[in-house]
């Protein structure tokens, strides 16, 4: 039996679709349906069921997944042990992240990552909705606390307390005045997020005790991981109020092309926490990303809050 057909399977099945699978180990789609079609031809059983919508292994098919995944995971390992004997390790680390991360996390860790590590090759995935790292093919991922999937061990990473900021062009806000409570926002143009899925983020704001909870309305509705930086310079136009991460709107508040709206009501939060699965062997490249991450807590090197 051709181990790459076997590979191709395993493949399909973990991400749940040829375009999926194809995406994740830089090959064709086209490539992978032809390695699949060609081990059911062999075994005289079809291993996947397929529709326009979506691929699911078989009865037969997921009965050969849990024999292969094992030892597929285990001959990962032992080609990893090769490892211990560079200087350096080598290979690729696929991360998960969260359009946020991408922004705000990775520019301040990768680089530095990447050359104390120059044989590594770092590929990352944004996706902002609840992803299964392991089904999607990566090593770790990252997220915030609400959002870590059960039995995984996390690794705190990029600043430890973030907060949303609201703010507005100054001419927007000359024109049609400047709000003095959250409610005052539902009177206001908002430019909203997305996640892929379909559902919109709530704007939450907290004082004194007090949580507000709104769900505006506005011209813009766009999906974050895609068009952050087109909902920005929205409001730098002067279009409407943003409502964002504080670090991704901190240049321009600094510099004045943002006026800060509600600031004592902005809400706080936990940063965010690199997630992976808690399983005897780790790849030597992310084992090398979570060290460097531990060192870097250890030196006060990770992004301070403002």
């Amino acid at each position: 039996m051709e181990f790459n057909d076997l590979a191709a399977f395993v493949a399909v099945a973990q991400a749940g679709g040829f375009r999926d699978a194809a995406r994740i180990n830089g090959v064709s789609a086209s490539s992978l349906s032809i390695a699949v079609r060609r081990l059911e031809t062999r075994l005289g059983l079809r291993l996947l069921n397929r529709t326009t919508r979506s691929v699911a292994p078989t009865e037969a098919g997921l009965r050969l997944m849990e024999r292969l995944t094992p030892l597929f995971s285990e001959m990962e390992a032992s080609l990893d042990v090769l490892n211990g004997f560079r200087d350096k390790p080598t290979g690729a680390l696929k991360l998960n992240v969260p359009s946020s991360a991408a922004h705000i996390v990775l520019p301040g860790v990768i680089a530095a990552f990447l050359k104390m590590y120059p044989d590594i090759r770092v590929e990352v995935v944004v996706e902002d909705g609840f992803v299964d790292v392991l089904a999607a093919g990566c090593d770790a991922g990252i997220r915030y606390d609400e959002r870590l999937e059960q039995d995984m061990i996390a690794v705190p990473i990029g600043p430890r307390v973030q907060r949303f900021a609201t703010a507005a062009a100054p001419e927007y806000l000359d024109v049609h005045g400047r709000p003095e409570h959250p409610r005052d926002l539902l009177e206001h143009a908002c430019l909203r997020g997305q996640f892929a899925g379909g559902a919109k983020p709530t704007w939450d704001f907290e004082r004194d005790g007090e949580v507000v909870r709104l769900d505006p309305s506005g011209p813009l509705l766009v999906r974050p991981s895609a068009a952050i930086d087109l909902a920005v310079s929205t409001a730098l136009a002067g279009v409407g109020v943003i409502h964002l991460f504080e670090e991704m709107l901190r240049p321009y508040l600094d510099s004045g092309a943002l006026e800060p709206i509600l600031e004592p009501w902005w809400q706080r939060f936990s940063g965010p926490f690199l997630y992976y699965p808690g399983r005897r062997h780790l790849p030597a490249p992310l084992r090398a990303f979570i060290d460097f991450l531990k060192t870097r807590e250890e030196t006060g090197a990770l992004l301070p809050m403002r």
